[in-house]
């Protein structure tokens, strides 16, 4: 009995099922392959034109284009699963109007999404910071990467990626918004010579204002202050381009510290303090 059941089972009708469905697999997954490729296409030439007609930076149109692409893939997504489901007869409406307690679940689990996507769209609206703006979140400093529909990715000085969700992000600092001036604090010892010092210190300030562009004013020698910590220092306050501050202040000090040892002049340990 097993055997005629199984010599009648129509064979070639289970093969060509298989094959179809197969086939209509495949063509749906390049369908939308080729609709994910195009569309990431379409979104650069479509920011590109529009940071050349609205002159933007170039750092907004890569983060709008960040976000586009992050809300092109996860709906190309959603609907390429609701397709396959439906190719194989799932019913998907049904699974999802019967299922009171999955879909509960799953709707205090999507609360989080919907903020991340939310606050993604306020940071980008209000411009809060931008790809390649360097900015500190929390407790996480470095250069944005990426701003996405649900993360913000912030690369730190040693190569680290950090993936922030967006609703997490509530106080940004931007350091790369406007002009920041900074103070270069060289610890003293209390017989320096403060004229010494200061001839030492002039003219390599006068070199490096004339040699980059980054410093828009030339470094000025703010004298001798002493700190709430107790420590005697002289001060030095450079005002430089967005985003060159920390070069800068690395580019003097380089200049300063080889010129005061040569001079005689030394300096106490942990002689810098960068405020």
């Amino acid at each position: 009995m097993k055997l005629n059941l199984f010599e009648k089972f129509d064979w070639s009708q289970l093969g060509t099922t298989i094959l179809t469905r197969v086939i209509q697999l495949v063509l749906i997954s390049l369908l939308f392959y080729f609709l994910n490729f195009f569309g990431q296409k379409l979104i650069n030439k479509g920011m590109d034109h529009y940071a050349h007609l609205e002159q933007t930076s170039n750092n907004r149109s890569d983060t709008l284009k960040s976000l586009l692409k992050n809300i092109l893939r996860y709906t190309l997504m959603i609907f390429y699963i609701y397709t396959i489901l439906s190719l194989f007869g799932i019913p998907v409406g049904t699974l999802v109007a019967s299922a009171g307690i999955v879909s509960l679940a799953i709707g205090l689990g999507a609360q989080g999404f919907v903020n991340d996507v939310v606050t993604g769209f306020f940071i980008l609206f209000e411009q809060q910071f931008q790809v390649a703006d360097y900015v500190q979140i929390g407790d996480i400093t470095g250069t944005v990467s990426a701003v996405g529909i649900r993360t913000t990715q912030i690369r730190s000085f040693d190569g680290t990626l950090h993936f922030i969700p967006n609703r997490n992000i509530t106080i940004v600092s931007n350091f790369s918004r406007g002009q920041r001036q900074q103070v270069i604090n060289l610890r003293l010892d209390p017989t320096t010579d403060l004229k010494k010092l200061e001839t030492i210190l002039t003219p390599i300030n006068q070199d490096v204002f004339k040699e980059t562009k980054d410093l828009l004013t030339e470094p000025q020698l703010l004298g001798a202050n002493l700190l709430a910590n107790g420590d005697l220092v002289y001060q030095i306050q450079i005002t430089a381009s967005q985003g060159m501050d920390i070069p800068m202040q690395r580019l003097l000090i380089g200049k300063y510290l080889p010129a005061l040892k040569a001079a005689g002049i030394n300096l106490p340990q942990s002689l810098l303090n960068l405020q």
